[in-house]
């Protein structure tokens, strides 16, 4: 059965060793929608919006995820209506399940049904 991220929540992460090898990253990498993998440290994932308040609503939501789950990304607002997210967990000095989790609920926010 395929485990859903966004169902999850994410834990605390202190250790250098939690971070991530590259076999898993990938493996979680195909179940977010199209982050990008940048030197398995972060994953970034640049959004369009119709303009800069919708932008700015957006990035609102993010914040009240990453407040829930105590885990926060970097987040830049540029060109009026573009919105830059990397997620990156600092105490390990790369990627953990944290990050793909965030990502995934990040995702559920963009979901047209």
């Amino acid at each position: 059965m395929e485990e859903n991220l966004a169902k999850k929540k994410c834990k605390p992460c202190e250790d250098k060793a939690g971070a991530l090898a590259h076999g898993e990253l990938t493996d979680l990498k195909e179940k977010i929608n199209q982050w990008n993998l940048v030197e398995d440290t972060h994953l970034e994932k640049t959004l369009k919006f119709k303009d800069f308040s919708e932008a700015l609503v957006f990035v609102n939501k993010v914040g009240e995820i990453a407040e829930k789950e105590n885990h926060h990304p970097d987040i830049k607002i540029h060109s009026w209506n573009k919105v830059t997210l990397t997620l990156s967990t600092h105490s390990i000095g790369g990627l953990s399940e944290n990050d793909f989790i965030l990502a995934s609920k990040i995702d559920e926010l963009n979901r047209v049904d």
